[in-house]
């Protein structure tokens, strides 16, 4: 019996196999979202079999929780850094708004709802004058958020007297302890932030504008695209989400205390977006790299404490996690094209 031919059809059909998987690799080697979506699994299953606790109900609660801090702080960041500036007021701004909601509703008086409403305005405004300082009178951001994050701090002390704020609504607990079934209320408030700025960033032109401006301002705005608008209103949203931010914290607490620190949040907020793939010069990333990499570095603080590894070392591992981060960016855009060189 003759052994079968094959037909140049089959030949070419074979030759291209390999070289589909081939180019599937290569696309997947790509996308900064497949690493840190895979970093995320491994996480979860290294600290799973080492803490057995780690995977229980109560923690993947408490995880949940925390993720909503980190995540939408991260989420606000985001947005500026993709128009190639940098946001680090956002951890001074949301202890300020901790204390502004608690004042607003303790001291003067006013309902919850309205109190979180005035805060979250007030917040807005900041971000107003951020991208007003950046745009009118050529403020480097790095410096204009850095007095800002100062500033706040010193605010919040002022307004209390260094005294925590007591008495407040329940609802700000409610906002943070409860649950719809066996997700905390903070988990959903994320993952609502999350598909709205994927809607606004992927899918409007108004997202598209964002990232032309921070691929190439001048181009942009030479193609008529209204820049200085397109970066005041990413400062905006980071300033409002921090403020937002700060109300979670607030509620989880019970109190409106100056002394709560939320320093190193902007650290944390940096460094998820540049795990999840957000480039630090702008034009780059997307929302489900940027919930990624929030997820990524909650599960290392996570994991670390399940493991009684003191918490000190948090702010290191976070540090390690985003040299990696910037050196595997690198390489990605380096020899697989997937970003700047």
């Amino acid at each position: 019996m003759s052994s079968p031919t094959l037909t140049p059809a089959d030949a070419a059909d074979t030759a291209a196999a390999p070289s589909a998987g081939s180019s599937l690799l290569r696309k997947l080697a790509a996308t900064p979202e497949t690493g840190v979506v895979l970093a995320c699994v491994l996480a979860f299953i290294v600290f799973s079999l080492e803490a057995p606790t780690y995977y229980s109900a109560v923690n993947l609660q408490v995880m949940g929780r925390d993720l909503a801090q980190f995540g939408v702080l991260a989420i606000g960041e985001s947005f500026v850094i993709l128009t190639g500036g940098i946001d680090l007021s956002v951890a001074g701004l949301a202890g300020l708004a901790g204390v502004l909601a608690g004042w607003f509703n303790v001291n003067e008086g006013l309902p919850a709802p309205v109190a979180i409403l005035f805060t979250l305005l007030v917040c807005a405004a900041v971000g107003l004058w951020h991208g007003t300082m950046v745009n009118k009178l050529n403020v480097p951001p790095f410096v204009i958020t850095l007095v800002t994050f100062t500033v706040a701090k010193g605010l919040a002390l002022s307004i209390t007297s260094g005294t925590p704020i007591t008495g407040m609504s329940n609802l700000f607990g409610d906002l943070s302890l409860y649950y719809v079934g066996p997700v905390p209320i903070p988990a959903l408030i994320f993952v609502v932030v999350a598909v709205l700025a994927w809607f606004v960033l992927e899918r409007t032109y108004v997202g598209r504008q964002i990232y032309a401006v921070g691929g190439n301002a001048e181009a942009a705005r030479l193609a008529g695209i209204p820049t200085k608008r397109r970066i005041t209103a990413t400062y905006v949203v980071s300033s409002t989400l921090a403020g937002l931010v700060g109300i979670l914290i607030v509620g989880r607490l019970g109190v409106a205390d100056p002394s709560v620190s939320t320093n190193g949040y902007e650290l944390v907020a940096i460094a998820a977006a540049v795990v999840g793939g957000v480039s630090l010069f702008g034009g780059e990333g997307r929302i489900l790299g940027i919930a990624a990499g929030a997820i990524l570095l909650e599960f290392i603080n996570n994991g670390l404490l399940a493991l009684n590894v003191s918490p000190y070392y948090q702010t290191v591992a976070q540090g390690i996690v985003l040299g990696v981060a910037i050196l595997a960016d690198r390489i990605r855009a380096t020899y697989f094209g997937g970003g700047r060189r």
